[in-house]
């Protein structure tokens, strides 16, 4: 990594440009004066002195007194954990203060169609409609790592409180690993939707989730892309085809498993 790569992520962890640039020009120096830093950095030596007490107030960095001053940084393994708690403080800091801002009625104003960008966002998204579930829940989720800890949490809860739950699946380990629950899954023996193999929820009679995963980036971490409408117009019309087109794809699967099985769907 160069030095620049270097300050461009301390300063995503919230150091000033400066105070990046000091404490890199520190890696390298290892102890020094306000005019070594500057020297070993583009840092003017009048901005290393404010440079350096700040950083020294973060604790990643020690002041040597004498004349002249000298400073020196700590450890890199001290500097990740002052970093780290800083940002875990302003967190909580700044969440705490959205929570007091939201409304009590945020959650019910959501409406329209909303697009979720990232796994571990629709991840979440799909768990909070899952667990919105009052009458009955289908999810086509082909690979085992569709189904996050907190999705499969929900789908049980629901199911065990009596929502019909269906997961449509390739995965036999998916299967598997719901064998004990209440929830019904069926196994297709191959992905009927020729090659897509992004999600499918369907929620009650208005709420629908699709996503899409795009490899363009990198095809060993493909990015998910969904959009998801809950108690709209557009939401009851997508249900509506969607569930028939769920339920014509279940009975073809099913040709070659136990006709006799049914879905009460």
């Amino acid at each position: 990594m160069s030095a620049h790569e270097a300050v461009e992520g301390l300063k995503r962890l919230g150091l000033s440009s400066y105070e990046a640039q000091v404490f890199v020009a520190l890696q390298r120096v290892g102890t020094g004066t306000a005019s070594d830093v500057s020297r070993a950095s583009d840092v003017p030596r009048s901005q290393v002195y404010g440079a350096a007490d700040t950083l020294a107030e973060r604790g990643l960095v020690e002041v040597v007194e004498g004349s002249p001053k000298r400073y020196r940084p700590v450890s890199l393994d001290t500097a990740r954990r002052q970093l780290r708690e800083r940002i875990d403080r302003e967190e909580e800091r700044a969440f705490d203060h959205l929570a007091a801002l939201q409304g009590e009625d945020a959650e019910d104003a959501e409406d329209g169609v909303a697009t979720v960008q990232g796994r571990h966002a629709l991840d979440d998204r799909i768990a909070a409609l899952v667990d919105s579930a009052t009458d009955r829940v289908m999810l086509v989720a082909w690979a085992a790592d569709h189904l996050s800890t907190a999705i499969e949490e929900a789908l049980r809860e629901r199911a065990t409180a009596g929502v019909t739950a269906v997961v449509v699946t390739e995965s036999e380990a998916l299967a598997d690993r719901l064998a004990d629950s209440a929830v019904q899954v069926v196994v297709a023996p191959s992905n009927p939707s020729d090659g897509v193999t992004g999600r499918t929820l369907l929620v009650d009679d208005a709420t629908v989730l699709l996503s899409v995963l795009s490899e363009a980036d990198d095809p060993d971490d493909p990015t998910e892309t969904g959009l998801w409408t809950a108690h709209s117009d557009i939401g009851h019309i997508l249900a509506q085809f969607i569930h028939a087109g769920m339920m014509y794809g279940v009975e073809s699967e099913r040709g070659w498993a136990d006709s006799e099985t049914s879905f009460d769907f």
